[in-house]
């Protein structure tokens, strides 16, 4: 069974930075392409940022470009995401997802039953 675990989460200051972690298992980490998504009060979920299974290629949302970076280590089976000048905006639970079939990339359509999620860890942003 696929289980992802999200790590990193805190309470921060706007301008600060903040790296999350998620620690894949269950099957052929390298396989599989990976992603973030975040959830803000009263918002739906959205997609953030995704990086395919070879590392290759990421995508992100504007709203992050130039902030945020994805990255992964397939030899730890983890997906990271670092988070720089952090906005009171970026403030949402961050959900790790990755793709239920290999090779496939992670993308803002991707549906939500085509994927495997983490619990989702909290980001809190001050003002």
């Amino acid at each position: 069974q696929v289980q992802l675990v999200e790590s990193g989460g805190g309470l921060v200051q706007s301008g600060d930075s903040l790296s999350l972690s998620c620690a894949a298992s269950g099957r052929t980490f390298s396989a599989y392409a990976m992603g973030w998504f975040r959830q803000a009060p009263g918002k739906e979920r959205v997609f953030v940022a995704s990086i395919d299974w070879n590392g290759r290629r990421q995508y992100y949302i504007d709203s992050v470009k130039g902030r945020f970076t994805i990255s992964r280590d397939n030899a730890k089976n983890t997906v990271y995401q670092q988070m720089n000048s952090l906005k009171p905006e970026d403030t949402a639970v961050y959900y790790c997802a990755t793709s239920r079939f290999p090779v496939t990339s992670v993308l803002p359509s991707t549906k939500y039953e085509d994927m495997y999620w983490g619990q989702g860890t909290q980001v809190t942003v001050s003002s």
